[in-house]
């Protein structure tokens, strides 16, 4: 059976998007060669990358530039080279290469793929999409990059969860520039 993580920056605060629905204090932080490599070696860990509407359209509208073949040009092969699935019943057609557009509930349809794939899956932002997955106890990691900023209002990727849900740490990791990696698994 296919695994399911989160991966998703949050404030210090809590916030994974700024009051905007804007994500770019994730990426302020200082310069961090050791932060770097992190984030290049995510991107090459292969497996389906899944998405709500705002995020998919956020990220395919950078990473098949040429502006993010230039910044990034390891992530943005490898964020364009993988498999992409986007959950919207408002989008009408993807273009991003490798997407594909699921119109059906998230929960059924992520259901079905961890059954059938072999391929894990990630969930990057999205957090209306990481609530249902949540609370229907799909999701088997999270990976949260704590960035030292503090945003004082925004939107977390839990809104709408009406039970508690535990996790348990299952490692950290702290980076000269500040962010701090943790990664939980949910209780069974």
């Amino acid at each position: 059976m296919a695994g399911l993580g989160v991966f998703n920056s949050i404030s210090l605060d809590g916030f994974f998007t700024d009051i905007n629905g804007d994500m770019r204090f994730a990426h302020k932080s200082a310069p961090d060669a050791e932060w770097d490599d992190f984030v290049a070696g995510n991107a090459r860990g292969g497996g389906i990358l899944l998405f709500g509407r705002i995020t998919y359209e956020l990220m395919a509208g950078f990473w098949p530039t040429p502006a993010a073949a230039e910044q990034m040009p390891d992530v943005a092969r490898n964020m364009n080279a993988l498999q992409k699935i986007v959950f919207s019943r408002t989008l009408e057609k993807v273009t991003w290469q490798n997407t594909r557009l699921i119109k059906d509930d998230p929960v059924t349809e992520v259901r079905k793929l961890k059954q059938s794939s072999g391929d894990d899956m990630v969930i990057l932002g999205s957090g209306s999409i990481v609530t249902q997955l949540s609370q229907a106890g799909l999701i088997d990691e999270m990976q949260l990059v704590v960035i030292p900023t503090i945003l004082g209002q925004g939107r977390t990727m839990f809104e709408g969860i009406n039970e508690e849900l535990s996790l348990n740490l299952k490692s950290k990791r702290i980076f000269r520039n500040g962010n701090v990696l943790l990664c939980y698994e949910f209780d069974a």
